[in-house]
């Protein structure tokens, strides 16, 4: 397999023959179709399985799966530890009973890996029997902490059995594999070795077992050990480049190169690296180089990487991200991390917890390893068209003005979004107590101590939050109307409500016009941003009426991942000149054509909105084209990018260079372009394994050149 490269930027190679070929083999979906093979263990042998509570249900799943999974060990790798079962690709536990899966598994959560680095597993097994010894513990509660002992117990038995596989192949690697797994992750790691395995090997068993985790801030876990093993010459700097690199590889695992709706490599895996730590210091250090000088070098796509950006990021940390971005792929993207600590600690936040964000394992902001995460994405455009333009109807509503029009849509904003936070309430009430979780909770600060599951409140924080999808697209038609009907009165509201009902029909004058004479958002137009800013803030105001109720938070975010899609088909025609049926905003993004300004005008209307209330976070996503980054000089042109973005106040800004003409030639000729891979939301993917609805979206975006 040639890796394939969207640029003619080449890759350097630093890497060994041996762990290039591992590349090869994992990103060519060998590991991926074995896993389809072995979908499954199965509990129809279990005695009385039916009557078993819904956690002794999911202890026997937990413990058949880690007794009978496949083990594999390649002559590549340098860590042990694989997901060999293919349900997890379909996210649920890889058990069925009576050929059916027996639960759901958990995404959207990154797990407490630097506690269980720092104290090692056996040490949650001691507190597990002390915890246990408490005469007030309910029933409930006994049997939660009784699962995660289970959970303990099941992973051993894991160990061991990669320790036998091991230590009877008698090779040299894997006798140098199993010296580093010995001790851990039951016991904390002494060097950078035994903390890769450590690290590696407790998320492999949290995806063996169906799950779907972050693997968080890598180089805050690694860099210490690495930087004691270099001072004392335990090791060099290319064989812990080894290390990184098998570990990454290893995550490529569930490719499958089989076409899904929205890719193969959506699994929340991602990784974040630099920015400051809980007491103010920066963390990016050798193994924040060594990971970007991994993925640098080979195509994986599989670990979306965010940078945590700050005015004191150091320049070495930005100039290895541009030179990956630089490659296509969509792997890289940016936090401002001085906007989301703010706005965290102005939600309500501890300073420290702030400073320690991570994602979900998508993009959305919480503390990570002691956060359970639920997000409630709502269509505010479609809101628009069927509530207060009532295009679905035979006739509309009249406005007086353009503030009886606003006013109507902020007032049905406002009711749908008091609508959604009595449906969180409801979930979670009737939903989310009865999940066991108990491989997710026993790496979740918080649940332990309370003896809750981690759907149950068991976390320190539970969060719940309000996503708005559509804004670009509310905004557009909002300044549409104002434009022809309030300002320049071309026609009435009721008229032009009707000609959308036609879906433009015998219309195509007033379609062009608008099209080429209507400024949208997303071109730093004072006038259409102070609209945008506007609606923001009144959506913010709303969500923030419940910051907090019955032990959920509430942060407000804005989102689509890709919805776009699938609202289409709820969706009339639109005000800002699009036909039914048209793909339309991603994220907080500008509606797909109407950007025409360039990139920085986007980042300046995007970063108008007044993000600060946005606690959860938002994306920008931006499409560049290669022909604006040749030579050296497209990395300044990122960087600067990048500070203009954290300067002015944004969020979260994901970057995609790819050529159209590419793309369009992906779609005719997918065999040439197996490892072409392109950003979508908070994941990227290979752009073959796209069904063709989201391949012509991300065709779709502006391509900016300039």
């Amino acid at each position: 397999m040639n890796f394939h490269n969207v640029s003619s930027i080449p890759r350097p190679v630093r890497l060994s023959r041996e762990t290039r070929t591992y590349a090869a083999i994992s990103l060519n979906g060998v590991y991926g179709r074995a896993a389809r093979r072995t979908p499954y263990v199965t509990l129809d042998d279990i005695e009385n399985f039916e009557e078993l509570s819904a956690q002794k249900r999911c202890d026997a799943a937990i413990m058949r799966i880690c007794s009978t999974a496949p083990l594999r060990v390649t002559p590549y790798e340098l860590v042990a530890g694989a997901a060999t079962l293919g349900d997890g690709i379909n996210h649920t536990i890889p058990a069925r009973y009576k050929g059916e899966p027996v639960f759901l598994s958990v995404s959207h959560y990154t797990p407490d890996f630097p506690r269980a680095l720092k104290y090692g597993i056996d040490a949650y097994d001691r507190e597990l029997t002390e915890r246990l010894k408490n005469p007030a513990l309910t029933d409930s509660q006994r049997e939660v902490l009784e699962s995660m002992q289970n959970a303990v117990a099941a992973m051993r038995v894991y160990h061991k059995r990669y320790m036998d596989v091991l230590t009877a192949d008698g090779s040299r690697v894997s006798r140098e594999i199993a010296e580093s797994l010995a001790r851990v992750p039951f016991a904390p790691p002494e060097t950078f070795r035994e903390a890769v395995q450590a690290l590696w090997f407790l998320f492999s068993w949290q995806r063996l077992c169906g799950n779907w985790p972050g693997l968080g801030r890598v180089d805050e876990m690694l860099g210490p050990y690495l930087k004691r093993d270099l001072e004392t010459g335990r090791i060099t700097m290319d064989f812990a480049r080894e290390l990184i690199a098998s570990m990454l590889i290893h995550g490529c695992e569930w490719i499958t190169l089989e076409p899904t709706v929205s890719g193969d490599a959506q699994h929340y895996q991602n990784i974040i690296l630099a920015g400051i730590d809980a007491d103010g210091r920066e963390v990016a250090n050798d193994v924040t180089r060594l990971v970007l000088e991994v993925l640098e070098e080979l195509p994986i796509s599989d670990y979306p990487v965010a940078i945590r950006v700050n005015r004191e990021t150091p320049a070495w940390v930005l100039d290895l991200a541009a030179r990956n971005i630089r490659h296509g792929g969509g792997v890289i993207a940016v936090y401002n991390e001085t906007q989301i600590i703010e706005s965290m600690v102005r939600f309500g936040y501890d300073v420290r917890d702030a400073r320690r964000f991570a994602n979900d394992g998508c993009w959305e902001i919480q503390v990570p390893g002691e956060t359970c995460f639920y997000y409630r994405p709502f269509d505010a455009y479609e809101l628009l068209q069927r509530d207060v333009f009532c295009l679905g109807e035979a006739e509309s509503p009249d406005y007086a003005d353009f503030e009886s029009l606003y006013a109507a849509y902020i007032g049905r904003l406002s009711d749908f979004v008091d609508e959604l936070q009595k449906e969180i309430d409801t979930k979670r009430r009737r939903e989310w107590g009865a999940l066991p979780t108990p491989v997710v909770s026993l790496l979740e600060y918080g649940s332990m101590e309370s003896a809750r599951n981690y759907y149950d409140l068991g976390p320190r924080f539970t969060v719940a939050s309000p996503h708005i999808g559509g804004v670009a697209d509310v905004i557009n038609a909002l300044h549409t109307v104002r434009t022809l009907v309030f300002d320049e009165r071309r026609l009435e509201f009721r008229e032009f409500m009707d000609i959308l009902r036609g879906n433009w029909e015998g219309h195509e004058d007033l379609r062009a016009y608008v099209r080429s004479h209507v400024t949208m958002w997303g071109n730093d137009s004072d006038a259409v941003d102070a609209l945008g800013t506007r609606l923001m803030g009144d959506y913010i105001e709303m969500v923030e009426r419940v910051r907090e109720r019955e032990g959920v938070l509430r942060p407000a975010g804005a989102s689509t991942f890709g919805r776009q899609i699938e609202w289409a088909k709820n969706r009339f025609a639109h005000a800002h000149g699009f036909p039914y049926g048209t793909y339309l905003a991603s994220n907080l993004c500008p509606t797909p054509g109407t950007d025409v300004e360039g990139v920085s005008a986007v980042i300046r209307s995007h970063c108008k909105l007044g993000l600060q209330g946005l606690t959860c976070g938002t994306a920008l996503d931006v499409k560049l084209g290669p022909n604006t980054l040749t030579e050296e000089r497209g990395t300044a042109v990122i960087e600067g990018l990048v500070r203009a973005f954290c300067e002015l106040g944004g969020i979260f800004m994901q970057f995609d260079v790819v050529d159209n003409r590419e793309l369009l030639d992906a779609q005719k000729h997918p065999e040439r372009y197996r490892s072409l891979s392109v950003r979508l939301a908070g994941w990227s993917a290979r752009f073959v394994t796209l069904s063709k609805e989201w391949q012509d979206m991300v065709i779709a975006r502006t391509t900016q050149q300039k």
